[in-house]
């Protein structure tokens, strides 16, 4: 079966290595150019915690491309690292249906369209990571569902706590209710990563530092469609501006076959 891969990765500039130095430090692709210069963001569109209300600022894939594409203080190289950081306050413009801002990518075709894949195949999400600050917890990385019924709920959703906890939350069916499983903990400001894959359609395999547990897909979620996001969506609320969670991303892969 012909591999498909959509690779994002500056990690590959440096060799893993220089991504997971001693002590939790990072080091990543060129630290003076966008995003867009250091990973292959044609497959990604960006949703920012800006907007209008309900309707947040979404910046497609072909602004985000090349070493001049789009970054602001919301989304940016950091000029430290070359890390592709994402911020999120607690106080920003949120979807309709949810309180909390984020500064988050969603998993698009190569033609421009949004991606839906089935569960049946493989279907792989790989990071590398460290969460620089955030306030209580930061959803780094999820399935969402996508066409198939009227759900606007995640399959996963994998979240770091400020206490260190790496926790993932799987719902229990497309009507809402989310299992929660601490599977690491890692101390903020360090390198770690994760892999979210779908095998068989009816299996979820998550890896958290090389550990992996497995999750059941209950046959509620067959119906539906899928697809990858990543970056930094915050998960409290206030009036503030200056609380929130920055996450530093120094690898992200797709693949799918």
């Amino acid at each position: 079966m012909k591999l498909h891969s959509k690779l994002l990765t500056a990690a590959a500039a440096v060799g893993i290595a220089g991504v997971l130095s001693l002590g939790g430090s990072a080091s990543a692709a060129s630290p003076t150019v966008a995003p867009g210069g250091n990973f292959n963001l044609s497959v990604w569109e960006l949703q920012e915690p800006v907007g209008s209300p309900g309707s947040p600022t979404t910046i497609p894939s072909s602004e985000l491309q090349g070493d001049n594409g789009f970054q602001d203080s919301y989304f940016y190289t950091d000029t430290r690292d070359g890390a592709m950081t994402f911020w999120a306050p607690e106080k920003g413009v949120t979807t309709p249906n949810s309180n909390y801002a984020r500064s988050e990518l969603r998993e698009m075709n190569s033609n421009g369209s949004a991606a839906n894949w089935s569960l049946s195949g493989s279907h792989k999400l790989s990071a590398t990571l460290r969460v620089v600050s955030v306030t209580s917890n930061v959803c780094v990385g999820q399935i969402h569902l996508g066409t198939g019924g009227s759900s606007t709920k995640p399959l996963i959703e994998l979240y770091y706590h400020s206490n260190g906890d790496i926790v993932a939350g799987t719902e229990n069916s497309p009507d809402g209710g989310q299992t929660t499983h601490t599977v690491g903990h890692v101390s903020i400001g360090k390198t770690w990563s994760y892999t979210i894959a779908v095998s068989g359609g009816n299996t979820i395999d998550l890896t958290v530092n090389g550990s992996t547990t497995h999750y059941a897909i209950p046959s509620s979620f067959d119906a539906y469609k899928q697809y990858f996001k990543a970056g930094s969506y915050n998960q409290s609320s206030s009036d503030s501006t200056t609380n929130g969670a920055r996450v530093a991303f120094y690898g992200l892969t797709v693949s799918h076959s």
